[in-house]
């Protein structure tokens, strides 16, 4: 062996024994809030001399791999004083951190912190919004709102005031994917749209995903929009809620066990219909909901969680018409640490949507809904710090309920009824890397698998060729009779379906505060709403997918520019996407869809598309601060015939949907004058929904009948209004004990009267036909007085 041969051996065996003595040993643990030890999202650990960071899970578990040796561990978090700590490494640690609240006010978070854009990560088209945030924005009668705070968002919209549900980049309410805790809430909103269905007091945080959807989540074509509640306070027992105009709410947390166990319960009503009773106004519409959750760490490595929702609306009109609906689920989950760099949580998840409708003056109920069981398995694996993996599997089973008729009172001319029931399996699996390739390239990819199952037992028609047919002399589209019908037994399957979901982002760095943005996703919905209203209502149905109604599928792509300037006060997210969607239904002219048994008669198969650029320009510190966003998008739905005979629904062109708004800005502020004044306004303009308005009109045996357009070809005039309010706090100084403050706002400050609709009609005076403009809110004051003890 030659010398050089020699110096080479040494030198590899030199290379070998230093690369050995490098050991790595892993530091994990859970980070609280330590004044009440929940559990906090989203916590950043960085190790700045390595450059080299995690966040906290959903569950407030972190795992990161380290060199043996001291290193400085910098931990920080919106609203909290951050952590600076040493920690030696010579085996596996397992270390939890307690963070303070940076200035406690009457709210649980006060912004301190800078809340920069994540520049490095791939993460894009995603919003998270603090509830302190949320409870300082002026809103509708001061009843705190969820999901009116994320309209100020970019690519997030509404049908206007009183709407229910939210659309996100041109897609329709029914293609969001609502969470709480897991579990799925399928109407959002309490008195037709006026509020939301989550209790800020008992909301933890919130995350609304637009796109680069991570695969652990499906079933929708839009959006997710994944909120959790408090688990409650281990510590120490405690009272807040607050008093309003038309409701007022209470939440009560407290430990089981100090430091291992608690629990939360929150209720929440409204009561303005009591003060019709002074006037002999038998009407009334109300709404109730409840919160709860309790939580309980059985070891190091196992805690268990129980939470639930219930809540329930109530329109009473004089006795003769009751309509209540509402949503209840129920969650039961366990974690469980199978090392320190693999996390695990098994739940079991039961969700429950419910409609009744009582009409005595004719004397029959109407009840149906829709039930699902859902069991899930999900594992997150710290693989190394460069790469992480997320996998796991859920299995939901669908239960629906179109409707049951029954009589009511003995001179009920209706006989008992139920629609035939229907029955769906959603299994799914997926597996999802964060791979950081290098300092300046980050990676998101996987891929889920869903399928689905439709069920029987149950009947189904048989067309001799399609359940819709066209009429081509008169040029309209009509139900077909059916020429037989076949039955299917319990579980035996009707129709199946299987698709794969690639999901993909990617982030490259440009320098420490620029970043550029891509993504990719493809969800599959397997569950249609029956609907052709602009938003949600309570007597809207879902639907499975079956041989007649195939699962929408939608692909999108964005790419995005971010950027933090001036010292982190400023950034700056730019943000352009496109997506399609196949499947999505359309309804041939004079579709009846309440109580149809045969749904498939009077629906097309169309598409959508939409596109469009969104800008969020943030001011992070000082006395003032909040956002400016805009969006210039498009969205369009079309329904090609089927044959070159048919004409579709618009001629087949394509025609702006429902969701449309080509501009949209939004700007929200909040300024702190001192320790007792807070300030906060909101402005909102947008382009008015499209419509479809008469453009003619002819007579038919001495009746007037109009003679429509193009469809939504037309627009309502456009949407705007600004709100403002005001918070003091009389005691500031004050942290034990009774915690007070008084929220002063008004909604709509300059009187604006949107269009929520607008009819015609012949005026009976002059026969002059005459546009009708119905208008929902003017200027609305409200005050609320909230505390915490």
């Amino acid at each position: 062996m030659s010398k050089i041969h020699l110096y080479v051996l040494i030198a590899a065996m030199f290379l070998v024994e230093q690369i050995s003595a490098q050991q790595k040993y892993t530091l994990s643990g859970v980070i609280t809030d330590g004044t009440n030890n929940e559990t906090l999202i989203g916590v950043n650990i960085v190790v700045p001399a390595l450059k080299v960071g995690v966040t906290t899970n959903e569950y407030g578990f972190f795992s990161i791999t380290l060199p043996e040796g001291m290193h400085s561990i910098n931990i920080s978090y919106l609203g909290f004083v951050p952590i600076d700590t040493e920690i030696t490494l010579t085996e596996n640690i397992r270390r939890n951190f307690a963070m303070t609240v940076g200035g406690e006010m009457l709210e649980e978070v006060v912004i301190t912190e800078k809340q920069s854009t994540n520049i490095r990560t791939p993460e894009m088209s995603v919003n998270k919004l603090s509830i302190s945030t949320i409870k300082r924005m002026p809103v509708v009668l001061g009843e705190v709102d969820v999901l009116k705070s994320i309209l100020l968002l970019p690519g997030v919209t509404n049908a206007g005031e009183g709407a229910s549900g939210f659309n996100v980049r041109g897609g329709g309410a029914d293609q969001n994917l609502i969470l709480l805790d897991e579990a799925t809430i399928y109407n959002s909103s309490h008195i037709f749209g006026f509020f939301s269905v989550f209790n800020p007091d008992a909301i933890k945080d919130l995350k609304l995903y637009k796109g680069g959807i991570p695969p652990r989540f499906g079933g929708r074509a839009s959006s997710v929009l994944d909120i959790y509640q408090k688990e409650g306070n281990s510590k120490e027992f405690h009272m807040n809620g607050g008093i309003g105009l038309i409701s007022s709410r209470l939440l009560v947390e407290g430990p089981i066990v100090k430091d291992k166990g608690s629990f939360l319960v929150g209720g929440r009503g409204s009561y303005a219909h009591l003060f019709l009773k002074f006037t002999d106004n038998e009407n009334s519409a109300y709404f109730y909901d409840l919160n709860t959750k309790m939580n309980y760490k059985l070891d190091d490595n196992n805690s268990l969680y129980l939470s639930g929702y219930f809540g329930r609306d109530v329109f009473n009109l004089d006795g003769s018409f009751m309509n209540i609906y509402g949503n209840a689920t129920l969650n039961l989950r366990w974690n469980h640490l199978f090392s320190d760099k693999l996390f695990s949580n098994l739940s079991m998840i039961y969700s429950d949507y419910y409609y009744g409708l009582e009409l005595d003056f004719v004397g029959f109920q109407y009840d149906s809904g829709i039930k699902n069981y859902n069991i899930k398995y999900d594992f997150k694996n710290y693989i190394s710090n460069k790469l992480r993996l997320n996998y796991g599997v859920n299995a939901i089973y669908y239960d629906f309920n179109p409707g049951k008729i029954s009589p009511r009172g003995e001179d009920s001319g209706f006989n008992s009824r139920q629609l035939e029931k229907k029955y769906a399996f959603e299994p799914a699996a997926y597996i999802e890397a964060e791979h950081n390739l290098s300092d300046k390239i980050s990676l998101l990819y996987g891929l889920r698998y869903s399928m689905f199952y439709r069920l029987g037992s149950s009947t189904e028609n048989i067309y001799a060729d399609s359940p819709v047919t066209f009429d081509e002399q008169l040029q309209i589209y009509e139900k077909a009779t059916p020429i037989g019908s076949r039955t299917y037994g319990a579980n035996e399957v009707m129709k199946s379906f299987g698709y794969a979901e690639p999901r993909a982002a990617i982030s490259y760095t440009i320098s420490e505060n620029k970043s550029v943005k891509a993504s990719y996703n493809r969800m599959i919905q397997y569950l249609q709403l029956v609907s052709n209203t602009s938003s949600p209502t309570p007597l809207d149905v879902w639907t499975p997918s079956d041989n007649f109604i195939e699962p929408q599928i939608a692909d999108q792509v964005a790419l995005g520019y971010f950027t933090n300037f001036m010292d982190d006060t400023y950034s700056l997210e730019v943000e352009t996407y496109y997506k399609k969607v196949q499947n999505r239904i359309d309804y041939i002219d004079g579709a009846d869809l309440i109580a149809n048994e045969a749904l498939e008669q009077v629906i097309l198969n169309g598409r959508m598309r939409s596109y469009g650029l969104e800008l969020l320009l943030r001011k992070n510190t000082g006395k003032l601060n909040g956002w400016i966003s805009y969006t210039l998008s498009k969205s369009e739905q079309q329904t090609p015939g089927r044959t070159a005979a048919e004409t579709g629904i618009n001629n087949g062109q394509w025609y702006n949907s429902v969701y449309d708004k080509l501009h949209n800005l939004a700007v929200t502020s909040a300024y702190s004058l001192s320790d007792k004044w807070n300030f906060g306004a909101n402005f909102v303009i947008q382009s008015g929904q499209p419509v479809t308005y008469p453009n003619s009109q002819y007579q038919y045996q001495g009746i007037t009948v109009p003679s429509y357009g193009l469809r939504n070809d037309n627009r309502l005039p456009a949407y705007h209004h600004l709100d403002v309010s005001a918070t003091y706090t009389p005691k500031p100084e004050k942290k034990k004990g009774w915690q007070a403050e008084w929220v002063f706002s008004i909604y709509n400050l300059y009187n604006r009267y949107n269009a929520a609709s607008i009819s015609f009609r012949q005026n009976a005076e002059t026969g002059i036909n005459e546009a009708s403009r119905f208008s929902i809110f003017g200027i609305v004051p409200a005050v609320s007085y909230n505390f915490k003890f």
